[in-house]
């Protein structure tokens, strides 16, 4: 075997073994052990919803309601009236903020995260398991594996769910200093 022969076939594994592990990385969840934590620390205080202002931004509002042991529904948002969710907060009415939230907060600004199991999001779902779905933007993603269906290609998909996952870190981690604070 010559040496250019030795190189390139070097090369070519080199950068299968690369590709595999930056697809592997692509699909690795940020968000898995800070929702895992969260659904930990509202068991342990008894809470079914939390919520907080969001550090990253003054005029944002990030909220859970947590169903035990089956789901995370969590949303983020500027609200027209923070004066009246800063009360709430005060006042620990938590499920009160998430309802807000949900229903009147500034359309542009809402990110919703249904997060079955609470375990985080996941790009893709076993067979048979429910998914995970964000809405930003205005627009859904279900993170089911079918990038196809939601007219994505397949780094469309990817970047998407990097996005997202990156996001619903972010607020499980406000989440949690609340959680934190509550107990």
């Amino acid at each position: 075997m010559s040496l250019m022969t030795r190189v390139g076939c070097g090369s070519l594994v080199a950068l299968v073994v690369l590709t595999l592990a930056a697809a592997a990385s692509a699909q690795e969840s940020k968000s898995a052990p800070l929702a895992k934590e969260l659904a930990a620390a509202l068991d342990a205080a008894k809470l079914d919803s939390i919520a907080a202002k969001d550090p990253s931004a003054p005029d944002l509002f990030v909220a859970a309601l947590y169903f035990p042991g089956t789901q995370l529904l969590v949303v983020s948002a500027k609200y027209s009236v923070p004066q009246l969710l800063n009360e709430r907060l005060t006042k620990r009415e938590y499920r009160d903020v998430y309802l807000d939230l949900n229903g009147a907060s500034v359309p542009d600004t809402k990110v919703f995260i249904e997060d079955p199991g609470a375990d985080g999001l996941k790009a893709k779902r076993e067979e048979n398991q429910a998914f995970d779905a964000v809405e930003m933007g205005g627009k859904r993603t279900m993170f089911d594996g079918d990038w196809k269906k939601q007219k994505l290609s397949e780094p469309e998909y990817l970047k998407a769910f990097s996005t997202a996952d990156e996001r619903y870190a972010e607020i499980l981690a406000a989440l949690l200093a609340q959680a934190k604070k509550t107990s």
